[in-house]
């Protein structure tokens, strides 16, 4: 399953576990907060200044080398 802007934090997480370790390295430590369940990618990385699509984009590459 390929990781999409539209995708809360908690969704992503949940189905990749690993992937955490990837939002934390683009200054997302929020992972495990509540908020992480209602919020999208797209809406943590503007609230974070971080750049979406470089993001998702080490995300899906985290899936691909799986």
């Amino acid at each position: 399953m390929k990781v999409t802007g539209n995708m809360t934090i908690g969704e992503v997480v949940r189905l990749h576990p690993d992937a955490a370790r990837v939002l934390m390295s683009f200054g997302m430590g929020c992972v495990g907060c509540p908020s992480a369940q209602m919020e999208t990618l797209e809406e943590g990385a503007l609230v974070h200044g971080i750049d979406v699509n470089e993001m998702i984009e080490a995300l899906n590459k985290l899936l691909e080398e799986k």
